[in-house]
């Protein structure tokens, strides 16, 4: 069904009071290097800045974690074991975490981690407190069982 009434995308987006923009591990990390993909990310950022000089509330979602920490702990490539996983994410957030606020801060705007789990949307209490936080832009991975991970990618 079209809800757009006729408008282009272009103009549904320009009209939004709220875009929340999510980032996948496909671009967000270099393949070849597992390093963050640095001018790639740095366009993206300008991108944000500028949707948020025009007055829109912008909302990052981040993966990458474990990607960048499969590198870094010179994990193999393919499934990991869960302590493997964990131990990535854990690894990776310290560079994904730096590197977001490294670039944001050039245009201060302030940078926050939220980490959610499944359950963070599905119990009552735990989603109602989830859903008054507020940032200006946030990025979130975490460590936890991978179980309570799949609500996110990887």
């Amino acid at each position: 069904m079209d809800t757009s009434g006729g408008q282009s995308n272009g103009a549904l987006l320009g009209n939004a009071r709220r875009i929340v923009v999510k980032v996948g591990s496909a671009l967000l990390v270099d393949q070849a290097s597992g390093r963050v993909n640095r001018n790639w990310l740095e366009t993206v950022v300008q991108d944000l800045i500028r949707l948020r000089q025009r007055g829109q509330e912008v909302i990052l979602v981040s993966s990458g974690a474990v990607a960048l920490g499969r590198r870094r702990l010179q994990l193999p490539a393919g499934v990991l074991r869960l302590e493997d996983s964990q131990a990535a994410a854990a690894v990776g957030q310290i560079t994904l975490a730096h590197t977001y606020k490294e670039l944001l801060e050039q245009a201060d705007i302030t940078v926050a981690q939220v980490l959610l789990t499944l359950g963070d949307t599905e119990q009552r209490r735990r989603y109602l407190n989830a859903r008054h936080l507020e940032f200006p832009a946030g990025i979130g991975r975490d460590s936890r069982d991978q179980r309570e991970r799949h609500s996110g990618d990887c």
